[in-house]
């Protein structure tokens, strides 16, 4: 989900946009039940050893996915939220991910979600799993999000900005709460609840416990934390504790997406991800050479690796380029967006400085129009020969 790097020559250049003051988030911590009993620690809470890691990974087969939302949600919290909860939009559409060849999504949950109706964001959990595995798909679920949005808040989402790139998406648990140890027990609860709804359950691929952990969000930087980058590397450490605590089957890990990944030189939260990841994730928005390259860089690390995003046309980062060199490198990969649809991730990232008023020529993420039918057939058809599903879709 990487906002509006401009990547050119494997160089990545960040753009500036404030755009609004801070919104007043809803008082949640009185939803907090006190933390509920853990398992008790073992040897099998600690990170996963690199040949249990390799093992799992031999056993999924090559996983190739996307990043889902529902095409009619703008945001996380519009997705889960009962009101708004589409099952048959969803079985629906993941009906079309299996077509085209998919056999996971990566899928973003929400804290406030958790602490607003534990109970009934666990039923919609439970009903997302079971409609996915009716189509053979399996999510990595994301707990936490440093993009966009620091001010989340609960209820109806706004519309789209007209012209705009995924103009209302959120993060979690966002600028209010990042810093407040009275809502660590809210977090925790979440982690820890949700991890324990799925813990031995292998319908559920994995846990990408927190997306992009040092991303600046440059977008609403007038509004964000000044101290975000420490919050956050205070907090991801007991992010992967809590999660630990849980034991759940399958793996956890947190993807890097900028920078530099040499040990000598890493950032501080760089390192965390790394240090702690069972399996090792990354983002890239480059070419296939520049795909390839960092590929080279995590590989000395010894462990699996998956791209959780990547296609943005616009810089060489395509389907036909990408995909045959994660193939031959075994690495799995999840393109940004499956539908086209209110997060208007078909625009590209400098939609935020111009709107666009017209589709522009090349979409820059999504495979899928509203319809179903693909923007690329080509691209389809390249998904479903890489995977074995050769043949019509």
């Amino acid at each position: 989900m990487t906002p509006t790097p401009e990547h050119r020559n494997g160089e990545i250049h960040r753009r500036t946009l404030g755009r609004r003051t801070a919104l007043k988030l809803p008082a949640l911590l009185t939803a907090s039940a006190a933390a509920s009993r853990l398992p008790r620690a073992s040897a099998e809470t600690g990170r996963w050893s690199a040949e249990r890691a390799h093992t799992w990974y031999r056993s999924q087969g090559w996983l190739v996915g996307a990043n889902y939302i529902t095409s009619n949600a703008v945001n996380q919290l519009e997705m889960f939220q009962a009101a708004t909860f589409d099952r048959r939009r969803i079985d629906s559409e993941l009906l079309l991910a299996r077509r085209i060849g998919l056999n996971t999504v990566r899928v973003f949950l929400h804290d406030q979600l958790w602490a607003q109706d534990r109970n009934g964001f666990a039923r919609r959990l439970a009903q997302f799993v079971a409609i996915a595995a009716r189509h053979g798909i399996r999510p990595l679920f994301v707990l936490f999000d440093s993009c966009w949005d620091p001010f989340p808040k609960l209820g109806r989402q706004q519309p789209p900005r007209p012209g705009v790139h995924n103009s209302r998406w959120v993060q979690s648990p966002g600028a209010e709460y990042i810093a407040d140890p009275r809502y660590r027990h809210v977090m925790r609860d979440y982690v820890t609840g949700v991890l324990k709804q799925f813990r031995n359950d292998e319908r559920v691929l994995g846990w990408d416990l927190w997306n992009e952990p040092d991303n600046p969000a440059n977008q609403y930087r007038a509004v964000e934390r000044k101290d975000k980058f420490d919050r956050v590397a205070e907090l991801l450490p007991q992010v992967f504790r809590w999660a630990r605590e849980v034991a759940p089957v399958q793996p956890l890990t947190s993807g890097v997406w900028d920078g530099d990944w040499d040990p000598a030189r890493r950032n501080t939260i760089v390192r965390i991800q790394l240090d702690n990841s069972d399996v090792v994730t990354f983002h890239n928005y480059g070419d296939a050479d520049e795909f390839d390259a960092r590929i080279d860089e995590l590989q000395p690390l010894g462990r699996p690796i998956m791209c959780t995003e990547y296609l943005a046309r616009g810089f060489g980062s395509t389907i036909e380029g990408v995909l045959p060199v994660a193939r031959r490198r075994n690495v799995g990969a999840y393109t940004w967006g499956l539908m086209s649809g209110k997060t208007q991730t078909h625009l590209p990232w400098d939609s935020w400085e111009k709107p666009y008023t017209a589709p522009p020529d090349v979409w820059f993420h999504d495979l899928l129009r509203l319809d179903g039918q693909p923007y690329r057939d080509g691209e389809i058809r390249a998904i479903r020969w890489l995977t074995g599903r050769g043949g019509p879709a």
